[in-house]
């Protein structure tokens, strides 16, 4: 019998791209998903309505799932998105979005499946994290702030689960070429305009940031990381996937934090 993957925020992407290289590779993939119809499309991915927003749809997905199958061998969080804005400017509504998404709605996914992996006593779970959830860069706070959060996730729920046979996995992702600057980010009106005080950082940063997603390489690596993580008992905990990660990380943790600082402005030219 074909493992049994869940996967958020599959309606595009590197989301979209993994769901179908996974069930192109024998396994039964359910594609999370609030756009259901983006997946009806003769493949042969199961598409199924997850709002990762929603507990109540989060909670359906999982039992019909269950239901159908009888088990949830792998869950990947993929679902998340950026808010551009600086710490200054971003609303109450803004960042609650920010965490309600990329934190609060990958607790509750996990959440929902974990008593049917433990009862199984097996299971992998994958996040998709981000480089930026070990390095800060400017106008993306919050979701560094949230990557951050993914990571120490990861941290904390390796210890809960090893007892139960679950394995627990962050892919620290670089930049890519999806829609993400037209799909996944969301920019703060005041920190766009153009009265905005932090006008010059705006008109230098986010441009660099633009075309590094625009003109990125296809996702696959993405792809690729998360069968390798399923197939690969032995794999690593935090694995980063693409130029800025597989550049940024061991900077990190090879430099002191006022290295790595002066490090980053010199190549952004911050």
């Amino acid at each position: 019998m074909s493992k049994v993957v869940l996967i958020t925020g599959a309606s595009s992407g590197m989301g979209k791209l993994t769901a179908q290289f996974l069930s192109d590779n024998g396994y039964t993939v359910y594609a999370g998903t609030r756009n259901v119809d983006t997946i009806n499309d003769g493949s042969s991915l199961k598409s199924i309505y997850i709002d990762v927003t929603k507990t109540d749809t989060i909670d359906s997905a999982v039992k019909t799932i269950i239901i159908n199958e009888g088990k949830i061998d792998v869950l990947v969080n993929n679902a998340g998105y950026g808010l551009l804005a600086t710490v200054e400017d971003g609303t109450d509504e803004e960042m609650f979005n920010q965490f309600d998404v990329n934190v609060f709605g990958l607790l509750k996914v996990t959440r929902a499946v974990l008593p049917y992996m433990r009862e199984a006593n097996n299971g992998i779970i994958i996040n998709i994290s981000s480089f930026l959830g070990k390095i800060g860069l400017p106008l993306l706070a919050h979701y560094n702030a949230s990557k951050y959060a993914v990571e120490g996730i990861v941290d904390s729920l390796r210890f809960e689960t090893l007892p139960y046979n679950i394995r627990v996995h962050s892919i620290e992702s670089g930049l890519f070429g999806t829609n993400f600057v037209k799909n996944g980010l969301v920019a703060n009106a005041k920190t766009m305009a153009e009265n905005s005080p932090y006008k010059e950082l705006v008109s230098h940063f986010v441009p660099i940031v633009a075309k590094a997603i625009n003109e990125g390489p296809n996702p696959q690596p993405i792809a690729d990381a998360v069968k390798n993580i399923i197939e690969d008992e032995n794999s690593k905990i935090f694995i980063p996937v693409g130029a800025e990660a597989e550049t940024f990380i061991p900077l990190r943790k090879e430099l002191s934090d006022e290295a790595f600082e002066i490090k980053v402005k010199e190549i952004f030219g911050i």
